[in-house]
Formats: C-alpha cells, sequence, structure tokens
C-alpha cells in the first residue's frame, strides 16, 4: 500500500467499509450459538456493529468547500501576465475595453489605448470578457 492510500480513502475503500457492518453481525451471531454465554456474545457483536456504523458514517461526511478558491485572483494574473485586451461590461451596460494594469480586493485598474486609464469599483462590474472573443462573435 502507497503512502498515498494512507492520507486519502478511495470511494471503493468506503464501500468496503460499509458493507464490512453486515459481515460482522454474521460472525457475531454464528459464534455466540456455538458458546455457552449468549447474552455477552450478542453485546459484544453488537457493540462491534455499532461502531463499525459510526466509522462508516463518520467516513461519508464530507468537508466543506473553502470559502476562497482564488479562481478570481488566477485568472486577473493570467489576463495582466499576457496583457489580454479585455472589454469589461458595468452594470449600466457600458463597455470598457482595455488592458489590465493590477487588482486588490475591490478594484481593478484598466489601461486605455485611446482615453485615460481607469480605476473601476469591481462592485460596479457586471461581467467582463476577452475582446478577441468579442470580434469572433460579430464575424459568425
Amino acid at each position: 500500500m502507497s503512502n498515498r492510500k494512507l492520507i486519502r480513502t478511495t470511494l471503493a475503500e468506503v464501500k468496503g467499509k460499509a458493507r464490512e457492518v453486515p459481515q460482522i453481525r454474521e460472525r457475531s451471531n454464528g459464534g455466540s450459538q456455538r458458546g455457552p454465554s449468549s447474552d455477552s456474545g450478542r453485546d459484544a457483536g453488537r457493540e462491534a456493529a455499532r461502531a463499525a456504523q459510526q466509522a462508516a458514517i463518520q467516513v461519508r461526511k464530507r468537508t466543506p468547500p473553502p470559502m476562497e478558491t482564488n479562481a478570481e485572483l488566477f485568472y486577473y494574473k493570467k489576463q495582466i501576465d499576457a496583457h489580454t485586451p479585455m472589454v469589461i461590461v458595468l452594470l449600466d451596460g457600458e463597455e470598457i475595453e482595455g488592458t489590465i494594469e493590477w487588482y486588490d480586493r475591490g478594484a481593478l485598474k484598466v489601461n486605455r489605448k485611446s482615453a485615460p486609464n481607469l480605476l473601476l469599483l469591481k462592485r460596479n462590474v457586471k461581467y467582463m470578457y476577452k475582446a478577441d472573443e468579442r470580434v469572433e462573435e460579430a464575424v459568425k
């Protein structure tokens, strides 16, 4: 078994653990019929079955996704490094074309060729896309 399997369980292992619960019950019942103290054998079997069920339930719980994936930051960084011409559509429908120079939590600085540079608040941005995509849609 590699180190990776020790850290992360696979779906097959989780399903295998869920299937082990009935097997434990069968063994405890079979063993309790043979011995003279059948009550203690049944109690032990029940406790083992409960523990296995609780372990299976704990395995099924998922951790919530992270609050921030940083996908937005990665996208901005990629467009800044490539100097990609972008079209930024504001909430009122106005389109601003230029390259993103920098960004922070609440704003974008957009450099434009034929007009002054702008500092846009992100809350006023409806959406944005690459300027090349607009040209392709107009040709179709």
